[in-house]
């Protein structure tokens, strides 16, 4: 009998060793930053491009801020939005060397020994007026992206986890008219495309970019998609920035679905095949709820048999700040729901989540009381079993 129960015992912790092999828990989190230049300029000041890269070597507190949130969470991949696109070493190496790397308020320090940062459209500018105001700047709203500079409002990629950058793709170039059925402004007074047709041939679909970037988990692999899709505000009546709005979150839901239209910079035709793993990740500017939703735009994904979109990650310091009955839910300080981490339904298995959103009596409210602490958004994340 003692030999029977030694041996049960063994089988019992080779079979709980092998599930543990099997499957790995990981966590994944999207987060708006702020660290672009913008919100590192003075204000009444010209946007400086090398306002991000000075205040890192300042050793910025608001940077200092943002380090510890990520040390806390300590998510294994995260999106960063709003990360200027910058040389490595001055701007995503710096500040996983002298922020992430060392410890904030007495946080353990964090490592990822994997990044991917690219160039971006906002600030990549064009010589069409395409905000129809008048004036032909180059950039700001005549950029294929909003933006001040050449990768002004970039993203970055951070993993524990290998990234495979032979299979990397990337949909920067896709160029808007190549969607099929795409949400063409018009003039709201004379009926009229907004854009003229040498405008259309070249303008971008995406605002900043959108990545599909594998990173490689136990063997297994996990599509990150990455985008930053433009806010749909600031525009008239003809809403072009609502209807690119639309269609970016459109480009994420055509890709999971493998629609044959698409092509990334390599000229690779099509999404994702059938039966993958992905997590959909970012501020995608769209909320599904409250007096800013816009259902037609989230119900693409939110709604989208691929893609698991039942737990929705929560905070009590919301919940405690706003009235509404689904704030608890909300992301952004503007109140809203905007900053997503989405995985697919194959493949996973959601165990927990939640909003990096402290309440008022918690010590830890210093690091989002304002934007000036950190950020207008909050960190969003999910634990996810690999299976």
């Amino acid at each position: 009998m003692k030999l029977k129960t030694i041996y049960g015992a063994l089988v019992v912790a080779a079979s709980f060793s092998f599930n543990a092999l099997a499957s790995e828990t990981v966590r994944v989190a999207t987060f708006n930053v702020s660290m672009d230049a913008t919100n590192h300029t003075p204000q009444g000041e010209q946007v400086n491009p090398d306002a991000l890269v000075n205040a890192l070597k300042a050793n910025h507190q608001q940077i200092k801020n943002i380090a510890e949130i990520i040390q806390r969470v300590r998510p294994d991949i995260i999106l960063l939005n709003e990360f200027d696109y910058v040389p490595k070493e001055q701007g995503i190496e710096y500040f996983k060397k002298h922020y992430l790397n060392i410890s904030q308020n007495k946080q353990h320090a964090i490592e990822y020994p994997y990044s991917f940062i690219a160039p971006v459209n906002t600030g990549l500018a064009t010589k069409f007026d395409l905000d129809n105001n008048g004036k032909t700047t180059g950039v700001m709203g005549d950029a294929q992206g909003f933006g001040f500079f050449e990768g002004h409002y970039g993203m970055a990629i951070l993993s524990k986890y290998p990234i495979n950058l032979e299979k990397l793709r990337t949909l920067q170039t896709f160029k808007y008219k190549d969607m099929p059925n795409a949400h063409m402004p018009v003039h709201p007074k004379t009926g009229e495309n907004w854009y003229n047709e040498q405008e259309w041939q070249a303008f971008r679909l995406s605002s900043k970019s959108f990545w599909d970037v594998p990173v490689v988990i136990n063997d297994k692999t996990v599509h990150v998609l990455a985008s930053h899709p433009t806010p749909p505000v600031f525009d008239g009546d003809e809403d072009r920035n609502g209807k690119r709005n639309h269609d970016e979150v459109r480009l994420i839901a055509d890709y999971v679905t493998n629609k044959p239209y698409l092509y990334d910079d390599k000229g690779q035709k099509g999404g994702l095949k059938e039966n993958t793993r992905f997590v959909i990740l970012g501020d995608l500017n769209a909320a599904p709820e409250g007096d800013k939703a816009r259902l037609e735009t989230t119900n693409q994904i939110l709604n989208n048999p691929l893609i698991n979109a039942q737990f929705i990650p929560k905070s009590d310091g919301a919940k405690e700040q706003y009235t509404q009955a689904y704030a608890q839910n909300f992301t952004a300080n503007w109140q809203a729901r905007v900053d997503y981490v989405l995985p697919s339904n194959y493949g996973f298995k959601i165990v927990d989540g939640g909003v990096f959103w402290p309440t008022e009596n918690s010590e830890q409210y210093r690091l989002i009381k304002d934007r000036n602490a950190s950020s207008d958004h909050r960190l969003v994340w999910l634990d996810l079993i690999v299976e």
